[in-house]
C-alpha cells in the first residue's frame, strides 16, 4: 500500500468579506500518495490556491483535518517546533517568479536560502553549501555562470527555475506548485512543465499541482481533482483518461474552453 503524504478530510475555510463570512473551501477531502502528482483544477475563486495555502501552513483557522507525512498529529494541533520539523519535507513554488527573491540577491544566495533555514550544519560550511547549490542549479537547468547573477537580471523562466531550485535543494517529499506557469510565456511554460516532470521522476517526490489550465494539469498529473465554488465536484485520472471519464457538467465546460494538447 502506498504511503500517504497528505490526508485531507472535510476541509473547510472561510474568510471575512464585507462584514460577513465567505466560504472559500467547503468539505473537501482527498489524499496524495508518495511519489504521486495530484492536480487541483478550477477557475479563479474555486478554492484551489486556498487549499494549497492551508496545506503549506500559510493560512490557519480551518475546519476539518490535515495530516501530513503519515503524522498522527493533525497540523493545527502541532507545536511550532513540530511544524518546523514537518516542513523540512514540504516546499512551495509560487506563481510570480520575480516575487520569489529580492531583486538584488544573487541566484546562488537565493537558492541557498532553501537549505539555510533547516540545515545549519551544511549552511555553516560555505564550500559544501556552494557545491550543493551548483548541483541543484544543474538539476533545474541553470549553468554555473548564473551563480553570481542578480535575480533582477533573470527572465521569467530563469527566475522560476531558480525558485524551483530553492524549493528542491533539500529533496522535499512534497512539492506544492501554485500556478507556477501562469505568469510565463507559453513557450517557457512547456519548458518549466518538462522540468517539473523530470524532477518528479528523478527525485520521486510527490507534487500538488495547482492550476486553472486543464491541459497542463492533465499532462503532468496522475490524478486530478476538479474544484468549483470551493467544492470538490469530480476526481479523475490524469492523461487522456481525464477527458474520457469526465462526467460533471462543470468539468465538461472546462474541457470545452481549452485545447487538448495531450
Amino acid at each position: 500500500m502506498d504511503m500517504k503524504i497528505a490526508e485531507i478530510r472535510n476541509l473547510s475555510y472561510s474568510y471575512r468579506e464585507n462584514c460577513g463570512q465567505k466560504k472559500a473551501v467547503s468539505n473537501v477531502s482527498f489524499d496524495i500518495d508518495e511519489g504521486e502528482c495530484l492536480g487541483l483544477i478550477g477557475e479563479s475563486g474555486s478554492g484551489k490556491s486556498t487549499i494549497g495555502s492551508l496545506i503549506g501552513n500559510f493560512l490557519t483557522g480551518y475546519e476539518g483535518s490535515i495530516h501530513l507525512m503519515s503524522n498522527e498529529k493533525e497540523l493545527a494541533d502541532m507545536s511550532k517546533k513540530e511544524r518546523h520539523d514537518l516542513y523540512r519535507d514540504i516546499q512551495v513554488v509560487f506563481q510570480n517568479p520575480w516575487q520569489s527573491f529580492p531583486p538584488n540577491m544573487c541566484v546562488g544566495e537565493g537558492i541557498a536560502e532553501g537549505i539555510r533555514y533547516y540545515s545549519r550544519g551544511l549552511a555553516s560550511d560555505q564550500k559544501k553549501l556552494k557545491e550543493k547549490v551548483l548541483e541543484t542549479m544543474h538539476l533545474v537547468g541553470l549553468s554555473a555562470s548564473y551563480y553570481q547573477k542578480k535575480c533582477r537580471e533573470l527572465s521569467g523562466g530563469e527566475c522560476q527555475r531558480a525558485a524551483i531550485g530553492r524549493a528542491i535543494i533539500r529533496s522535499p517529499r512534497l512539492l506544492i506548485c501554485d500556478e507556477v506557469t501562469s505568469a510565463l510565456d507559453v513557450s517557457i511554460q512547456a519548458q518549466i512543465m518538462q522540468l517539473l516532470f523530470s524532477l518528479k521522476k528523478e527525485m520521486g517526490m510527490a507534487m500538488l499541482f495547482i492550476s486553472h489550465d486543464l491541459a497542463l494539469v492533465g499532462g503532468i498529473c496522475d490524478r486530478v481533482c476538479v474544484l468549483h465554488d470551493g467544492q470538490l465536484v469530480e476526481e479523475l485520472p490524469g492523461g487522456r483518461e481525464m477527458y474520457e471519464k469526465a462526467e460533471h457538467p462543470y468539468t465538461r465546460l472546462l474541457m470545452k474552453s481549452v485545447l487538448d494538447i495531450i
